[in-house]
């Protein structure tokens, strides 16, 4: 950066925490990178020959690798110069099924497409966090069993409730939209053009049903951590109609469906 005197300084080194989203090849040998920093929230830079050089990078710009993240900001360019990362945790460490590599997708769709550029955001990022360690499946890895697809349905679940909350953009799960009966051990509806959960009396034609198993575990998930929870806890439903609704909050929110919602759809 050169200074009003006509030296040059160089540009801090910034360094976070952070998820690596995205990865696009850029000219030769660079890589456009999206991270979600710790520090900065969503930050987009260009790794400069990244394609070739494996000590600096090596296997860290994998989408949903955790890394920490070394880059300068430049005047007037929005992208950052992305100069290393160290890997602290890979997705890649254990062995990977079709349904895993979906919910990691399904995360680094989401993380994308409903954050703004550098707004710091500690809740989500910490949950987003929590919830890619619950999609590491350690156990399974260690026996060399394949992973199950039904392991994927909690943490999945689980990203997409907090995120809602945490955004501001999920209604109450307690109680009717319309006239605000309590909901608890009663049926409880959705509709793709409501913005919540009607009672019985207000429910529409092509409503469906959250069952009351489902909106439980929705309430044990706001009091407890992800791995609170194991796959022996998933109702026979997989929390379908939970994610339908989520689902459906997200797609009115973007004005748009998510790519990875049709894959989830088709591991049901």
């Amino acid at each position: 950066m050169r200074a009003a005197d006509g030296t040059i300084h160089e540009m801090a080194l910034k360094s976070s925490e952070a998820v690596v989203l995205r990865t696009y090849p850029l000219r030769e040998a660079d890589l456009l990178v999206t991270l979600f920093t710790r520090a900065e929230g969503k930050v987009r830079g260009v790794a400069k020959s990244a394609k070739r050089s494996r000590k600096r990078f090596g296997g860290a710009l994998e989408p949903l690798t955790c890394v920490r993240a070394y880059w300068q900001d430049r005047a007037g360019n929005e992208l950052a110069r992305l100069d290393s990362c160290d890997v602290l945790l890979s997705p890649l460490a254990s062995a990977m099924d079709y349904a895993r590599a979906v919910a990691l997708a399904h995360v680094a769709e989401m993380l994308d497409e409903l954050l703004p550029d550098r707004e710091p955001n500690d809740s989500v990022f910490r949950l987003a966090w929590g919830v890619l360690q619950a999609l590491d499946f350690p156990a399974a890895a260690g026996t060399g069993a394949p992973e199950k697809s039904s392991e994927i349905w909690i943490p999945v679940t689980y990203f997409d409730l907090w995120t809602m909350r945490l955004l501001g953009y999920l209604p109450s799960l307690e109680e009717c939209i319309e006239c605000g009966e309590p909901l608890a051990g009663k049926p409880a509806y959705f509709h793709a053009l409501r913005d919540g959960l009607v009672c019985a009396t207000h429910r529409r034609i092509a409503s469906s049903e959250m069952t009351v198993e489902s909106r439980a575990l929705a309430a044990e998930m706001f009091r407890n951590p992800v791995n609170h929870f194991s796959p022996e806890r998933l109702p026979t439903s997989r929390l379908a109609d939970l994610r339908k609704f989520l689902m459906q909050i997200i797609h009115r929110h973007l004005d748009r469906t998510l790519q990875t919602s049709a894959q989830l759809e088709k591991l049901d």
